[in-house]
């Protein structure tokens, strides 16, 4: 057993389960709760079921990551990122399928509740019905399954359209029963800023990724490309944002965001100058931190407008 290895089940779990990437799966759910908010349909017991079913959303697409990563034999201990559970053996397969199931389960319960809670006519049931399966089925196909979409380069996508499109549309529609296209605009934002996320993630595995035929769009693109793009994602949700404030708000609450725009082109800065697979790892948390900054401050800002 090497050092990196937990030494107790628990914290095999812990690593399994990510808890640290739960903010960011609930910061789409603020931001369209703080939306419903500025137009005066805030409901908080939606909100919450909501930040439920988000949170639970995520640990099930963790666990299946792991499952599928470790399955394929994507993920050794030569990776420049963590070794979890799977990967140290102290999670069997048995247990990561018990484990999947019963998170279903769970977001079943969730779901089922904000759904019985928000939904007022039979039609919207039924449509966050088949989203909320949709979105089951992305959480676990993405590595997991013959043909999983994360190895083909679709990865980014999935996380735009559901961690940010329909996340924060969602959340915005359940409050409020109206769809208004203007809620896309911070949606693409809080979508952008998620796939950043992961182009991060990616840029460290990048050569172990090649290597085992995990062909991410990081991969794609190569690392110099990929790095630009990922300079893209972050300056195309900081348009989204202000075309949003300056076309919907009248108070300077709503360029709050603004004080997360340094930290976002530092990390921009620090990703186009560093070359290597290494130098990405500590910038994967500090993506995350800037990636939530933003989307708080932004929410703030609306909310207080």
């Amino acid at each position: 057993m090497s050092s990196s290895t937990p030494t107790t089940p628990i914290s095999a779990w812990l690593e399994s389960l990510r808890p640290r990437t739960l903010p960011l799966a609930f910061a789409s759910i603020v931001v369209g709760s703080a939306i419903a908010a500025w137009h005066g349909s805030l409901k908080p017991g939606v909100a919450l079921l909501a930040l439920l079913t988000a949170g639970l959303l995520q640990i099930l697409s963790n666990l299946a990551n792991d499952y599928g990563d470790a399955v394929k034999g994507s993920d050794k201990e030569d990776r420049i990122g963590p070794l979890r559970g799977m990967q140290k053996g102290m999670i069997t397969q048995a247990q990561m399928k018990r484990a999947l199931v019963l998170t279903v389960v769970l977001i079943a319960i969730a779901g089922g509740s904000l759904i019985a809670v928000a939904c007022e006519q039979p039609s919207d049931v039924v449509g966050f019905l088949v989203l909320g399966g949709l979105s089951i089925v992305a959480a676990i196909t993405y590595t997991v399954g013959t043909k999983p979409y994360g190895y083909l380069g679709l990865g980014d996508i999935s996380v735009l359209v559901f961690f940010g499109w329909l996340s924060v549309a969602g959340t915005y529609y359940l409050q409020t029963h109206t769809f208004d296209s203007v809620v896309m605009l911070p949606a693409t934002a809080c979508g952008l800023l998620a796939t950043a996320v992961l182009n991060i993630n990616n840029l460290r595995d990048i050569e172990s990724d090649r290597e085992n035929g995990k062909n991410t769009l990081a991969v794609r693109l190569g690392p110099q490309k990929a790095r630009v793009y990922h300079a893209l994602l972050l300056g195309g949700a900081v348009l989204c944002f202000a075309l949003f404030t300056l076309f919907n708000l009248r108070s300077l609450w709503g360029w709050l965001f603004v004080l997360a725009i340094p930290l976002l082109v530092r990390h921009a800065l620090r990703v186009l100058r560093d070359p290597t697979p290494v130098g990405m790892r500590p910038m994967l948390e500090h993506m995350v931190k800037a990636a939530l900054l933003a989307n708080l401050l932004f929410a703030i800002g609306v909310a207080l407008s």
